[in-house]
């Protein structure tokens, strides 16, 4: 059985990444707005992603004889600067998710609560898979600088990026 501390835990990062789908939903708009129809489209295919993991964390509280309970949302930033400073900040976003998930799993092992080890286990080995596609891209745009032509290649490889939902597991 799964413990109100754990409970509480869970529900704090389901929030969290609620946030996220929400902050990458702004990235979205904002690049669009700013002409970067690619880079929309890796925030818009990346708030799928965040609603994917809110509901993994919804469906494994709900499965474990829970109920989630959410938080109010801050609203997310609206302007975000340059693509370099988007994505940068993504990386920060997405350092603290890590950071968060770590927490949990420690507090799964301090309860000897092996069935929310192995949930966890799934987003410790996403978060690995987030950071190094930020810094990817991250590295990308600090070689190409600020020039046109650069930025025009990278966002059109930003716009192949497709969602696709993992195959179906357990919660």
């Amino acid at each position: 059985m799964i413990s109100k501390k754990m409970v509480q835990a869970l529900n704090k990062q389901l929030n969290n990444e609620l946030y996220s789908a929400y902050l990458y939903l702004s990235m979205s708009s904002y690049a669009n707005y700013v002409g970067l129809k690619g880079a929309a489209n890796w925030f818009m295919v990346q708030y799928q992603e965040e609603m994917f993991h809110f509901m993994k964390f919804y469906n494994y509280v709900n499965s474990q004889g829970d109920h989630v309970v959410l938080a109010q949302l801050d609203a997310p930033p609206s302007e975000f600067g340059s693509l370099l400073s988007m994505y940068q900040q993504t990386l920060n976003h997405e350092q603290f998710i890590t950071a968060s998930i770590n927490d949990w799993m420690e507090l799964a092992i301090q309860e000897k609560d092996h069935a929310t080890q192995i949930f966890l286990q799934w987003f410790v080995t996403e978060q690995i898979e987030e950071e190094s596609n930020d810094n990817d891209i991250i590295a990308k745009l600090k070689l190409v600088g600020d020039t046109g032509a650069g930025l025009f290649m990278i966002d059109n490889e930003l716009a192949l990026r497709l969602f696709t939902p993992p195959p179906a597991t357990a919660p």
